[in-house]
């Protein structure tokens, strides 16, 4: 301690009188280290909660890096420029407003801290949400952006107030401005809010597809922003939906299906009406033993209706599976056997057919005795 002492004082006779230069340096270097060791400090413990798996602890850690930072130097740089000018007798009056700028530094830090943190919780808990059905991604982001949104406001109002702005006046002020902007930006605050409802009502969520009978929107949803929800169409297009449509339209969500239907209406030849029971039951029998289907759901295999060229039956049934791909190819199988089924009775499948009757009362001498009679007249 005496070395150092001494060595202080002979700084001080060295720099003579430009000492504060040897104040200033002696500050930021001070700042710098303190700076160093914090952050070697947060840094080795966000790596130790984050080996243990404290996903609070280390986000708070990992948070705290930056604006602790920020907020060290601040201080620092503050406090060197305080005694610079104390020093060199310029400018005096301007300390006031630097130790004011001092006291919202405090402020501001916080802020960027509170929203570090609920960025680094939001992807934590993202992905906790993908292993638990009880919450949602989308709920998360809704939480997050409502919690950044107050930390921005009220720093906002802290500096305000800081510099002598009157909150009560600027409150009044924002009653009578909020009517005018409301009605200039109707259509802003309308998307804003059915941008909200979308975030607690949930009708859909990011990743799954949804179609409206209302609007030319299909496709799978890709963001759910406070303005305006990115849906990407099946030929791969983004397309862009501002949310106060979502309040006034009907959306349907495929995604959320418990069974995909399958609905056909097949013939058999008129031919084959006596064999049309044995193949109704025989196709009930296959739906019911078939392992991709839902016997809880509805099934339905019935004699329709006389068809034109067919005798119409109609299959209503219901798979497991809702995904896309599969269902077809359980569609495909299901056709298929009632095919086998059909020609398993020994009857076939129906098609556009004409049957033309002849008259055969009269002998063949006759009939071409009054075919010639009737051509020889259209000469005439």
């Amino acid at each position: 301690m005496e070395l150092f002492t001494e060595y202080w004082k002979y700084l001080v006779t060295l720099f003579g009188s430009q000492a504060w230069i040897l104040w200033v340096i002696t500050i930021l270097m001070v700042t710098a280290i303190i700076d160093i060791v914090q952050r070697r400090v947060l840094g080795v413990a966000s790596d130790q909660f984050e080996k243990k798996g404290r996903i609070w602890s280390h986000s708070v850690t990992d948070a705290a890096k930056s604006p602790v930072s920020f907020f060290i130097w601040v201080t620092g740089t503050v406090l060197a420029l305080t005694t610079l000018i104390t020093k060199v007798g310029i400018y005096v009056e301007l300390i006031e407003y630097i130790n004011d700028f001092k006291s919202t530094i405090l402020t501001l830090s916080f802020a960027w801290f509170v929203i570090r943190l609920v960025q680094r919780l939001e992807l934590h808990l993202k992905e906790y949400a993908r292993e638990d059905d009880r919450l949602d991604a989308v709920t998360v982001e809704a939480l997050a952006k409502i919690i950044k949104l107050l930390a921005f406001i009220l720093t906002i109002l802290f500096f305000l107030s800081a510099f002598g702005v009157s909150l009560t006046g600027l409150m009044a002020f924002g009653g009578v401005g909020g009517i005018a902007i409301g009605f200039a930006a109707k259509d802003l605050l309308g998307n804003v809010f059915g941008g909200l409802m979308l975030y607690m009502d949930k009708p859909f969520t990011v990743g799954e597809w949804i179609r409206s009978p209302d609007k030319e929107i299909e496709g799978t949803v890709e963001k759910i922003g406070w303005r305006m929800t990115t849906v990407r169409t099946f030929d791969k297009r983004p397309l862009y939906i501002p949310n106060g449509i979502f309040a006034n339209v009907s959306i349907e969500n495929p995604s959320r299906m418990t069974n995909r239907r399958i609905k056909e209406t097949m013939g058999i030849r008129y031919a084959d009406v006596n064999k049309m029971r044995k193949i109704i039951l025989a196709i009930k029998s296959m739906l019911r033993e078939h392992s991709d289907i839902d016997n809880s759901q509805t099934m339905i295999v019935n004699f329709n209706q006389f068809g034109a060229s067919s005798l119409d039956f109609f299959i209503y049934t219901f798979t497991k599976t809702t995904d896309w791909i599969r269902y077809h190819e359980i569609k495909e199988d299901v056709l298929l056997r009632v095919i086998e089924i059909v020609e398993a009775q020994d009857a076939e499948m129906a098609f556009p057919t004409r049957t033309l009757h002849i008259e055969t009362s009269l002998s063949t001498p006759e009939l071409e005795a009054s075919l010639n009679t009737e051509q020889a007249v259209k000469r005439k």
